[in-house]
């Protein structure tokens, strides 16, 4: 068996809107200024508290407070509709066609709560798809390994048989800490260079190259010439 674990937010789905306009109302709330947009996004994938602490640079900002704000400012935000949070290009397929492999798991490892994985599962189909979902709710931030320690340690799969799919050098940092490979993805919020300097074996410019970039991981090549239509 293998696990192929994905982040969510730059990966499987486009928030960038969303993030940023709970961001600007939890700062607004508290009569501080909203860091730039580019700065708000180079902290997508990390824990809330852990993303306020970075954004605040060494200023006395409620971080608790802010976090909360957010957390009430996204789920308004998301009940009203007024910003969507699309899937990425080729996300459905890929993810079904995996979720259909007998000898593939897979899992989500994000920052996201666990309320928001749960809305995005529902929102696409997905709930089914993911047999071990990690989230800030449950483990420490990324970089730390917990994420991908709990779900190998759930699922029974080791960490050479372990691969992370995320956007940023949090995400590929973690699958290295957690003794697992990572492959990135260039379309979300951090620089491709980032992700290769923080490990990636790969990084994949559409999810149509996500089984040769597989292979790379795992070059016996089990799954991925199934996943390919090879076998």
């Amino acid at each position: 068996m293998r696990l192929i674990l994905f982040d969510v937010d730059g990966t499987l789905v486009d928030s960038q809107q969303m993030i940023c306009a709970a961001m600007a109302e939890a700062y607004e709330h508290h009569g501080l200024v909203s860091p730039p947009r580019a700065e708000v996004l180079s902290i997508v994938g990390l824990s809330l508290e852990k993303a306020f602490i970075e954004l605040a640079n060494g200023a006395a900002h409620p971080v608790e407070s802010l976090a909360e704000r957010y957390r009430n400012a996204f789920f308004t935000l998301r009940a009203a509709g007024k910003y969507d949070a699309p899937l990425y290009p080729g996300v459905q397929q890929a993810i079904e066609n995996l979720a259909a492999r007998s000898d593939v798991v897979l899992g989500i490892a994000t920052g996201k709560s666990q309320r928001g994985v749960a809305a995005m599962l529902d929102k696409y189909g997905f709930m089914k798809a993911f047999a071990t979902i990690q989230t800030s709710d449950t483990a420490p931030s990324k970089p730390h390994p917990g994420m991908v320690l709990q779900a190998m340690a759930e699922t029974g799969i080791a960490a050479a048989d372990t691969v992370v799919i995320g956007d940023t050098a949090f995400d590929m940092e973690m699958a290295r800490a957690a003794g697992a490979s990572s492959i990135g993805v260039a379309w979300g919020y951090h620089e491709v260079a980032d992700l290769h300097a923080a490990g990636a074996i790969a990084v994949i410019d559409d999810f149509a190259a996500l089984p040769a970039a597989l292979d790379k991981v795992w070059p016996d090549n089990r799954v991925t010439k199934e996943l390919s239509g090879h076998a």
